[in-house]
């Protein structure tokens, strides 16, 4: 997660995938939720396959998440979600769990 660069975002299937646990997104949210907040990781850039923020528990809540990507450049769409065409890392770039 360490290396998801401002302004993109990945999935939570990238970052099982990157960890080495394809199909394991569920498992890989799982984990997120026990980050603590010393540890400085950039859990907010992790979403939902269709660009959907975390549940209202993560971050403060879905508006608090959505004002620390928007601080980041990331746009949305008109119905709430991140605009994943322009956002996803890993379109061109090369991913690895860890910089």
């Amino acid at each position: 997660m360490a290396a998801i660069p401002r302004g993109k975002v990945a999935t939570y299937g990238q970052v099982a995938e990157m960890a080495g646990m394809p199909g394991a997104a569920r498992e890989a949210g799982h984990v997120m939720s026990r980050v603590r907040a010393e540890q400085d990781l950039p859990c907010h850039r992790v979403v939902n396959k269709t660009g959907t923020l975390a549940p209202d528990f993560a971050f403060g809540g879905r508006e608090r998440q959505r004002s620390m990507l928007e601080a980041e450049g990331v746009t949305f769409l008109a119905d709430g979600r991140i605009d994943m065409s322009r956002h996803q890392w890993g379109r061109g770039e090369q991913l690895t769990l860890f910089p």
